[in-house]
């Protein structure tokens, strides 16, 4: 399986904008700053899950980006999927053309295991992410190193 880095940055981002949602929007320069993700990057990834309804935006002082929908309501699927990634572990996406346009010996196999991780990732929300102690300690971290960081 192939998650490429639009992916991951988009559902740590969206972790992070879920862990910083204090009932006010959230800078995107925060979010590329704490998890080292470029602000031009982030930027094309946000206009994406815009568009997909995950977010919503506004502009001015104080604005920022905030989730659009609950955290108990966003699978990391639908984040993967909104910034137009793939969850397929087959060299031939699913035609059945993997060996010289035939199928090969152990498509299904590898069929099976794309329906068990889209299932899994289906089955993990933002909110589920939040409640783990793990998550919680790291989002610590990074807050402690970005406030050190606009100290000095």
């Amino acid at each position: 399986m192939k998650l490429t880095t639009k992916g991951r940055y988009a559902v740590n981002a969206l972790l992070d904008l879920a862990l910083h949602d204090d009932k006010k929007p959230v800078q995107l320069a925060d979010v590329a700053e704490r998890q080292n993700i470029s602000l031009t990057y982030l930027e094309q990834l946000f206009s994406k899950l815009k568009r997909h309804r995950l977010v919503s935006s506004s502009r001015g002082p104080g604005g920022g980006y905030r989730l659009a929908l609950g955290t108990e309501e966003i699978s990391i699927a639908k984040i993967i999927y909104s910034v137009d990634e793939t969850i397929d572990i087959t060299r031939c996406h699913g035609k059945q053309n993997c060996q010289k346009d035939q199928r090969c010996l152990t498509h299904d196999l590898w069929m099976e295991l794309n329906m068990h991780v889209s299932s899994f990732l289906n089955g993990i929300t933002l909110f589920d992410l939040i409640q783990r102690n793990n998550v919680r300690h790291v989002a610590q971290k990074q807050d402690f190193a970005y406030v050190q960081m606009h100290r000095s």
